[in-house]
C-alpha cells in the first residue's frame, strides 16, 4: 500500500481536527514509554534544523519550546508548540492539530511519516 502524499495527509489531519474540534479544548493524549519528565527546550539534545532528504520540508524546533516548519517555498507554513519526552516528541499545531513523532537517533526524526535528518 502507497503511504499518502504530504498533501493528502495534510488534508485528512484537517478534516480529522475539524471533525473533533468540539475536543478541541480537552487535553492531548500522551504517550509514555517511561516516567520520562517533559523536558524544557533547553534541556534536550533536540533543538536546531531537521529536513527531509529532498529537503521540500525543514522542520526547526526553537529554543523556546516552539517549532517554525517550512515547505518548498512556503516559509513558516506551520508554527506550533512542541514537548519532548525521552525519544518522542509531541506537537501541538497553532491551528489545532496535534502530531508526534521519535528520535531515532541524534540526527533522524521519523515525524509525519516522513524522515527528517538533522542539519548542522
Amino acid at each position: 500500500m502507497q503511504p499518502f502524499p504530504p498533501a493528502r495527509r495534510r488534508l485528512a489531519t484537517l478534516v480529522a481536527a475539524a471533525f473533533l474540534s468540539p475536543f478541541a479544548g480537552a487535553a492531548p493524549a500522551m504517550t509514555q514509554t517511561k516516567a520520562a519528565e517533559p523536558q524544557t527546550a533547553q534541556s534536550h539534545a533536540y533543538v536546531g534544523m531537521w529536513v527531509t532528504p529532498d529537503g521540500y520540508v525543514r522542520h526547526e524546533l526553537l529554543p523556546n519550546g516552539r517549532y517554525d516548519e517550512a515547505r518548498g517555498s512556503r516559509q513558516s507554513a506551520y508554527r506550533g508548540r512542541y514537548e519532548v519526552r525521552g525519544t518522542h516528541i509531541d506537537y501541538w499545531d497553532d491551528t489545532g492539530f496535534t502530531a508526534d513523532g521519535t528520535f531515532v537517533d541524534a540526527n533522524t526524526l521519523h515525524h509525519g511519516g516522513m524522515v527528517f535528518r538533522r542539519v548542522e
